[in-house]
């Protein structure tokens, strides 16, 4: 006496073909996918492992081989993970509705429809499962090429820095020093306070490429200061150029709100961050304003700068802190950068958030993160 399973494999043999043809039919595949003509082969292999089946419990190693060699293909043929799944189903109702409309009438058929969907799923779930272990793995060695691109950056960027701090700061420091002479001599000069401003910021600019130019941030003394104080001296320092761009901005912060830390790399970020914002709010006509604050939250001393400047897209959010972006026409793409370093190195955080309203650059330092040497 036939068993069912000679029965059913018989039936399969016999319409293999016809299967196989109704399930290409129907698959997604596009006119461009490079490993085209191996779907077909790929069909006619899951179908005699759905033969095998039948006629004894398959291994999961008998089908890892085809499962991983269809993942592989997918990720070569840049296809989306869901039309291989559809693709996979589609094969499946296909042979089930052969089958169901052959033995429907039948007794002891309906472990063996059971097992064959079952077995659909199995492979489906090997062949995801390799499809995200490549993808990740691709993933990751693309993001590894680009820490490599941008240390490579880094490394021509610190010998330019070298080259171009040699031949500018020296004779910036001269004029520097003739600025402060001429000063001396003629108080009531017009226009000296001006060009003492844009020597401070071109010194300024030349710092910050010094800093992203080495490997790491160098230790400095640290020292305890008022940043109530230090805004201050900035916004002083900065009147000219929020003048200049018509620019106000207010800074709430009590005199008891301090921190340590390295005093000259705190006001580079602070600095960094209102120009920033400056240069942001051009973008906005009529009012433009910046809100300073400074507050204690349990323990850290959290330190927000607010401008109601255009919102920055939430995909761009973490990219403006990498080095080198920049949606300047003539931004180096390295101010975000080094503040957020500038931060971490006081194991700090430095974050963005944006809205059509404003937008908020938030540092939060905890209060005790470093020691300080009297």
């Amino acid at each position: 006496m036939t068993s069912p399973s000679e029965m059913m494999i018989d039936f399969l043999k016999r319409h293999e073909n016809e299967m196989i043809q109704n399930w290409l039919d129907d698959i997604v595949i596009s006119d461009t996918d490079k490993h085209k003509e191996e779907v077909e082969r790929n069909a006619r292999r899951m179908f005699h492992l759905v033969i095998r089946a039948v006629e004894r419990p398959l291994t999961e190693e008998e089908m890892l081989f085809l499962a991983n060699k269809t993942a592989q293909e997918r990720v070569d043929a840049d296809v989306n993970i869901s039309e291989f799944v559809y693709n996979v189903n589609i094969g499946k109702s296909t042979i089930i509705k052969w089958l169901n409309h052959s033995f429907m009438e039948h007794g002891g058929f309906q472990p063996k429809l059971d097992f064959v969907n079952e077995l659909f799923d199995r492979f489906s779930y090997l062949a995801v499962r390799r499809y995200t272990e490549i993808k990740d793995q691709v993933l990751k060695e693309k993001e590894l090429y680009i820490d490599q691109t941008h240390k490579e950056r880094l490394t021509i960027l610190g010998q330019m820095s070298s080259s171009f701090v040699h031949e500018f700061r020296n004779p910036l420091t001269s004029i520097v020093g003739f600025m402060k002479l001429l000063k001396n001599d003629y108080p009531d000069l017009p226009y000296m306070d001006i060009m003492q401003h844009e020597l401070d910021q071109l010194n300024y600019r030349i710092s910050q490429f010094l800093h992203v130019s080495r490997k790491e941030l160098i230790e400095s003394k640290q020292e305890r200061m008022s940043l109530m104080s230090l805004l201050e001296e900035l916004i002083e320092f900065l009147y000219p150029t929020l003048l200049d761009g018509d620019v106000s901005i207010q800074s709430h912060c009590a005199p008891d709100v301090m921190i340590v830390g390295n005093k000259d790399e705190i006001r580079q970020v602070f600095l960094n961050l209102i120009m920033n914002s400056i240069d942001a709010l051009q973008e906005v006509q009529g009012y433009r304003h910046i809100n300073v604050s400074c507050e204690m939250m349990e323990d850290d001393v959290v330190v927000t700068f607010c401008n109601n400047g255009p919102r920055i897209e939430e995909e761009k959010i973490e990219a403006i802190f990498e080095p080198f972006f920049t949606t300047k026409d003539l931004g180096t793409g390295i101010g975000l950068y080094i503040c957020r370093k500038l931060v971490e190195k006081h194991n700090g955080t430095l974050t963005c958030r944006s809205t059509d309203e404003k937008t908020t650059f938030t540092i939060r330092i905890p209060v005790e993160s470093t020691v300080f040497q009297p």
